[in-house]
């Protein structure tokens, strides 16, 4: 589900790009989201594992900050220059809740980029002292330029703000050219290590190994990943709707992964040193965060649906 919100972002960020130098809509956003798929598809045939993703983690580190950089000023500098905005939130009070809740698992989604400094800080010995001074780091001063961009957004644009910020920035049209490049890059990488996971286990289950052009692992690759992607994509070109996607990924699997099954292992673990009360501490966790995550797949559910209503499929957005 996360590689779909990804692939989304891709296209958006792509179509951006193009309607920056031509307004005929000849190129309409599910094209853009084939175009983010396939080159999703060649950069996880031709990453074969964790390993190889050494160099690319930095290089994501400084996609993602020409994108946020280049999105918090010009949004400050429109946000100077533009009549006063509305910032209330329309609906009725149920749709408000379901929205509120939505929100939380779209936020648990960006913080999953706590998963980067996680993979980096293990290369090296002690690996859990490293990982933790890297969630540390984070979760802190990693924390500020993403907060910046939504709070500066919403400032300069209110509820009209977009999705994908970008799509509304004023200036000039050769920086807002390379943000929107950054951000597609961006994407690729990140739904590669995001996905890395499941491509790792695929390998192992088959017995899959080799180099990058080796003959069975690039036949393997090409299949498996490619295959997979490219449903991805046509799922992502259907329902091209990023924040409720978002919303999803992160009820079923940022919602089970952070909080649930981490305190179920923490219990399982400690289950003969823990005391009395923090056992029930640990439960109760377990019980709030799964009712998060059912409560937040409605809500996110609920959304898909109610934009599929008010667009067709394959909507250009």
């Amino acid at each position: 589900m996360i590689d779909i919100g990804f692939l989304i972002m891709g296209g958006a960020s792509l179509k951006a790009c193009y309607v920056l130098f031509t307004d005929d809509h000849t190129m309409k956003l599910p094209y853009f989201t084939g175009i983010a798929g396939f080159a999703c598809i060649l950069f996880a045939i031709l990453t074969p594992n964790l390993s190889s993703l050494r160099a690319w983690l930095g290089c994501s580190t400084i996609l993602s900050l020409i994108y946020i950089i280049v999105a918090s000023v010009l949004s400050a500098r429109d946000g100077i220059k533009l009549p006063p905005r509305d910032y209330s939130i329309h609906g009725t009070i149920s749709s408000k809740i379901f929205e509120i809740i939505g929100a939380s698992s779209s936020l648990l989604f960006a913080f999953n980029t706590g998963m980067v400094p996680e993979i980096q800080a293990t290369l090296r010995e002690p690996c859990v002292e490293n990982m933790l001074k890297a969630l540390y780091f984070q979760f802190t001063v990693g924390s500020v330029p993403m907060f910046a961009v939504t709070f500066i957004g919403y400032w300069a644009y209110g509820s009209s703000a977009p999705a994908y910020l970008l799509s509304s920035v004023s200036g000039p049209v050769w920086l807002k050219a390379f943000a929107n490049i950054s951000a597609f890059l961006q994407s690729v990488i990140s739904l590669h290590i995001f996905a890395s996971p499941a491509y790792e286990y695929m390998d192992t289950k088959f017995g899959v190994s080799g180099g990058v052009f080796e003959i069975k692992s690039l036949s393997f690759r090409t299949a498996a990943r490619g295959g997979y992607l490219a449903i991805s994509s046509l799922v992502a070109a259907l329902l091209p709707f990023l924040g409720d996607f978002q919303s999803l990924t992160g009820a079923l699997s940022t919602f089970p992964l952070t909080f649930i099954l981490a305190n179920h292992m923490y219990l399982v673990a400690n289950k003969d040193t823990v005391s009395s009360l923090q056992q029930l501490w640990h439960k109760l966790n377990v019980v709030f965060f799964s009712l998060m995550s059912v409560a937040a797949t409605v809500a996110a559910v609920r959304l898909i649906i109610g934009d599929s209503s008010k667009f067709s499929v394959f909507a250009d957005l």
